[in-house]
């Protein structure tokens, strides 16, 4: 079977998915992850345009088609969008190829896949696709394949990556695949952060909950995981039985507050809610309860959430921007609401909304600055607060 670029992504997401779709599975619907989808294709479009506007005058190559080895033997051109490269079992859909041209007319020109990514920060997966991309451009062209781009961001920002190493690993990673299409079976089904902008998810979660599975605690390490399951633990039933409080130890220096997922899956065997410890929070005249929505972990923000508790009375606010250059404004906005109010605590569930506050703080005006900064010493984290708390108040 032809591992195309869309498996070999799936696969780095999700074995389960990468199988699912090679098996032609029929998705069980994602409104996000048609957006995400939708809002990828539009920045690849746009980017490539404006690339294409920067390289201009230079020939273009055939675009959304199929090149062959002659294509590349005798080219005469700089640059072929979305075209599509095969060799043997391997297929990938390639952004942009751009042709170097060597000095030496006896030297053969030199190939760059370019990938656009839409966030600001490339991971791990989009490095793995760009090392596909030369893996399959390396095959079909018979050179070597040095280096290839990924450009991302908002800014559309051009980084240059060694293809030697992601290159191999992504030669790694299609035996992988290669083995799993083979067995005829899906691998073990495992929920990951993947899922919510997943097509199957809604298939994948109802079964997860028909078998227990363990990843239906989506905070448990995969290293966790795989150590209950070599103790013979495979469902949230039977982990709720091995949860036994310890003592801490009188030499500790600081006693550890660890999050135990058998209490946890205890609390649900019996549907008992258990205080592991006593987590206590700050006390203030005014709580105000702050929820920011963004496009990434890194912005832009487009949704700030706020509910604002004092005095035995309830405001409520919503925060919008229409537009990126409305992101400093609803946040000024809501700096100058919480001034107001004297003495406050911001509470947020996670490190998003705080970290989100200090990736703003330098975009904003001199004057505000001060008043998000006293904002910053006093928020907040509430899963800080609940998630970890001492175990010797049960015993």
């Amino acid at each position: 079977m032809t591992i195309t670029n869309e498996l070999f992504e799936a696969f780095l997401r999700c074995p389960t998915k990468c199988f699912l779709r090679a098996e032609g599975a029929f998705p069980s619907g994602n409104v996000y992850a048609e957006w995400v989808r939708r809002e990828a294709e539009l920045y690849r479009v746009g980017a490539a345009r404006n690339l294409m506007a920067r390289l201009s005058p230079l020939t273009l190559g055939p675009t959304k088609g199929l090149l062959n080895r002659s294509d590349f033997d005798s080219a005469i051109w700089r640059c072929a969008v979305d075209s599509t490269v095969q060799s043997q079992n391997l297929q990938s859909q390639i952004h942009v190829i751009e042709r170097i041209p060597l000095k030496a007319p006896e030297l053969s020109s030199q190939f760059v896949p370019i990938r656009f990514v839409r966030t600001n920060r490339p991971n791990n997966v989009d490095n793995l696709m760009l090392g596909f991309d030369a893996l399959v451009l390396s095959q079909t062209t018979g050179h070597r394949v040095d280096f290839g781009r990924i450009i991302h961001g908002d800014e559309q920002t051009s980084l240059r990556i060694k293809t030697s190493i992601v290159s191999e690993r992504a030669r790694e990673t299609t035996e992988k695949i290669n083995k799993i299409l083979q067995m005829g079976s899906p691998p073990d089904l495992v929920l990951n952060r993947h899922c919510p902008e997943c097509e199957f998810q809604s298939r994948c979660r109802q079964k997860a909950i028909e078998i227990d599975e363990l990843s239906l605690f989506s905070g448990m390490s995969p290293e966790e995981r795989d150590r209950h399951r070599r103790k013979g633990i495979f469902s949230v039933k039977q982990l709720s039985y091995t949860f036994r409080p310890r003592r801490p130890s009188k030499r500790a220096v600081t006693v550890a507050k660890p999050h135990y997922f058998a209490l946890q899956a205890l609390a649900i065997r019996e549907n008992t809610v258990y205080i592991h410890g006593s987590p206590q929070l700050p006390a203030a005249e005014a709580s105000v309860y702050l929820d920011i929505e963004g496009l990434s972990t890194s912005g832009p923000y487009y949704l700030l959430g706020v509910l604002i508790v004092s005095e035995g009375w309830e405001q409520f606010h919503s925060f919008w921007a229409d537009q990126r250059t409305d992101e400093i404004t609803i946040f000024t906005k809501f700096i100058e609401l919480v001034a107001q109010l004297g003495n406050f605590r911001v509470f947020h569930y996670g490190s998003y909304d705080a970290g989100a506050l200090k990736l703003v703080r330098p975009k904003l005006a001199e004057h505000v600055r001060p008043k998000m900064d006293l904002l910053l010493k006093r928020t907040v984290n509430i899963l800080s607060v609940v998630q970890a708390p001492l175990l010797s108040d049960l015993l």
